[in-house]
């Protein structure tokens, strides 16, 4: 009996699923759906049923289930995730971490782990206690936890027994040098530990509902399997997951040098190969605004991506992303586009997932009441705004109990007949309506969206580059440099492009020859990560190493 290997990719827009023979690696079958963010499970199961039924296998003759996903990425570059208080034991040089709280506590340790000072308890008990309804996971990093963690392993035993959410401590993931970049590291564990822990949930429900009762595993950031109870103990470990199974099935179609370029519906991921082979950070991998000690392909991730929200602002200046929103073309049951779409606040509608009313708030209410509103109107007619309003949005969506949809570069190839898979006169409503803001008609509007697209695609790839070279990030100036009304600079590449993802095709043609470089897809790119998945799942049941 023939036996397969299912590798699944979940990204902010959809579910990948392939089939994979484990004797030929060769690609079977493979399945795209909609991630349903409400709940996974139905999504996953939707994506796995279809892939069995189309390809007529039976679930004993799944060997085993590999992860990958973007969610983890996606939600540290949007900002989203779990509320962390990030506790920092025996440090006095203040540092910013995009995290709820950094609480700095007496302690820590010596370098070589004699006890500096006694962890202050008293206040570490009152601090949990005035956060604990505040956050929803906490982070430990205490001095000199690489020679001596007891303070961390008390501090996480007292959180436990005040709050019984989840703790991370640094010494856990990280025995480097570099009181910020663990802090960054245990801070990022933490918060990403709820959204896997829910995630492995909800995949491990579809595998019941189908019977498939194979090992589950999850990519980390440098290319290893885990089993999955394992990876949402070491959460962060998973946040380069995506990239990692990009460069690897990008390396499987080269042995030379070139950049892979992973185009998603939140990010574009970038990752460089050298004679074929994927690299790996040498000092941890750095995602947004967090740098951290987590070991990962040598890669960057920005937000930009197919369905990056594409704002006009009062001075009618275009803004695309960091923030995704649902393309309008993918949104069908909702007011007409031209009736709310317009700038600023009104630039996307909040709509309510159909919930028990019971259950609803003031303005949860209020959305699913109207079948969706903008920021602007919620906030004129309920008389709420400012952080309150802010933080009531952010709980909404963080709980994904609301979603935005807005005009995103998708919808953008919808109007240009690039792409059919929605409404397309959705889309052209909200470019009608856009283009009439900035003073232009729908096409128009629509190619000025993706050539700005493909200008911060651009950006991103040089801003790599020259980091990966000189360690600096020149990220400012990059985005400015067209703008500049004195300066002009033209940058090249030497090595060529490997484009992955649905919509790789339509965006790096020109991003390559503006770069004087060529670009290739392979086939299957568009699944591309689940392959990856697949691939990386073989290789560890063969117990080869990674990188090859």
């Amino acid at each position: 009996m023939k036996k397969y290997i299912i590798g699944i990719d979940t990204g902010g827009t959809y579910t990948d699923a392939v089939l994979v023979n484990t004797e030929t690696a060769e690609l079977v079958r493979s399945v795209k759906r909609p991630t349903t963010h409400r709940q996974l499970s139905i999504g996953t199961a939707d994506t796995l049923r279809s892939l069995l039924e189309e390809s007529g296998i039976q679930p004993e003759q799944v060997d085993s289930l590999v992860i990958s996903s973007t969610l983890a990425t996606n939600s540290i570059v949007e900002n989203k995730g779990a509320r962390v208080a990030l506790l920092v034991i025996g440090y006095v040089r203040h540092f910013k971490l995009p995290v709820k709280a950094v609480v700095y506590i007496k302690g820590g340790h010596t370098i070589i782990g004699e006890e500096e000072q006694p962890l202050d308890l008293e206040y570490l008990v009152e601090i949990v206690s005035n956060l604990k309804n505040e956050v929803d996971a906490y982070g430990v990093c205490s001095a000199m936890s690489i020679k001596n963690p007891a303070h961390e392993l008390v501090a996480e035993k007292a959180i436990s027994m005040l709050d019984p959410k989840p703790v991370f401590c640094s010494h856990r993931a990280s025995s480097a040098a570099g009181m910020k970049e663990r802090a960054a590291t245990a801070g990022l564990h933490a918060k990403l530990m709820p959204i896997m822990d829910q995630y492995i949930n909800g995949v491990k429900q579809a595998m019941d509902e189908l019977e498939l009762t194979c090992p589950m595993l999850v990519v980390g950031g440098n290319g290893t399997t885990t089993e999955a109870r394992k990876a949402v103990l070491h959460a962060g470990s998973t946040v380069a997951s995506g990239p990692a199974c990009t460069a690897h099935f990008g390396s499987s179609y080269t042995t030379a040098d070139g950049l892979v370029i992973d185009i998603g519906g939140t990010t574009t991921d970038i990752a460089m190969l050298q004679e074929g082979k994927p690299l790996l950070a040498q000092e941890g991998c750095r995602i947004g605004l967090w740098h951290t000690h987590v070991e990962a392909v040598d890669m960057v991730t920005g937000g930009i991506g197919g369905d990056s929200h594409t704002v006009v602002t009062a001075d009618n200046k275009l803004q695309i992303g960091p923030a995704r929103v649902v393309p309008l073309a993918m949104c069908s049951d909702i007011p007409p586009v031209a009736d709310w779409l317009g700038a600023n606040e009104e630039s996307k509608l909040l709509v309510g997932y159909l919930t028990d009313s019971s259950e609803q708030q003031d303005v949860e209410s209020f959305i699913c009441r109207h079948n969706g509103v903008t920021p602007a109107r919620l906030r004129k007619e309920t008389g709420i705004g400012g952080v309150t309003l802010e933080k009531e949005l952010e709980r909404l969506t963080r709980e994904q109990r609301i979603y935005e949809c807005g005009f995103t570069p998708t919808d953008a190839l919808h109007v240009l007949g690039k792409i059919n898979i929605g409404t397309s006169k959705n889309s052209r409503a909200g470019a009608t309506r856009l283009g009439a803001l900035a003073g232009m008609d729908a096409e128009s509007f629509s190619r000025k969206v993706l050539k700005q697209t493909e200008e911060q695609i651009e950006t991103l790839i040089l801003d790599y580059v020259i980091q990966h070279y000189w360690g600096n990030s020149l990220t400012g100036f990059l985005s400015e440099r067209n703008a500049h009304p004195v300066l002009g600079l033209n940058f090249s590449l030497k090595i060529p492009l490997i484009g992955i993802g649905a919509a790789a095709p339509f965006l790096l043609e020109g991003v390559a020859q503006r770069l004087g470089t060529s670009v290739s897809f392979p086939p299957n790119g568009e699944v591309g990560n689940a392959m990856g998945a697949a691939l990386l799942g073989l290789r560890a049941s063969h117990k080869e190493s990674y990188p090859p």
